[in-house]
């Protein structure tokens, strides 16, 4: 499946920054199935326990995946949103930094996390979901994304942690 053609691009989404709008896929149910099930596959033997997404875009694939992998979910996001005791890492973005949380007791010594998010632009927030999973002591058992931005080279901050992608731009 051509998923490229299900991303709408919203030039000067900010001033010089094309936004790649995932909508139009998550609209399209043959296209959303499509990534969800070629994530799956990539992912079945991978010995994953558990799946970790940040919110909000990671939530649309990292929750049917765990669905449809028969693993648990761990949310990861901002501060202040989880209603227990939480673990925070701050981690920097091309302008600043920015923080997530997971709650203290979500990834426990030897689970395998599978991480997942809906793109890798400059590996900022991947590189903050990888330190949360690390300083629990669990395994990472892999990084999938639905779009990786080659040209962005977040890939450099995912700790030589082999990650995959459906789709490459």
């Amino acid at each position: 499946m051509d998923l490229r053609s299900y991303i709408r691009d919203v030039l000067d989404f900010k001033p010089g920054i094309t936004f790649f709008d995932i909508t139009p896929l998550l609209a399209e149910p043959a296209a959303f199935r499509y990534a969800i099930d070629a994530l799956a596959e990539r992912y079945k033997d991978s010995g994953a326990t558990k799946i970790l997404a940040a919110e909000a875009r990671g939530f649309l694939f990292g929750a049917p995946l765990a669905y449809k992998m028969n693993l648990g979910f761990i949310p990861v996001r901002k501060p202040g949103k989880l209603p227990y005791k939480t673990s925070t890492v701050t981690y920097d973005l091309e302008y600043g930094t920015d923080s997530l949380q997971m709650h203290v007791d979500a990834v426990k010594p030897g689970d395998r996390i599978l991480i997942i998010d809906d793109l890798l632009a400059t590996g900022g927030t991947t590189g903050g979901m990888i330190k949360l999973v690390k300083d629990a002591g669990a395994d990472i058992a892999g990084i999938g994304f639905l779009i990786e931005l080659g040209f962005l080279d977040g890939a450099s901050k995912l700790d030589s942690i082999p990650h995959e992608y459906l789709l490459k731009l």
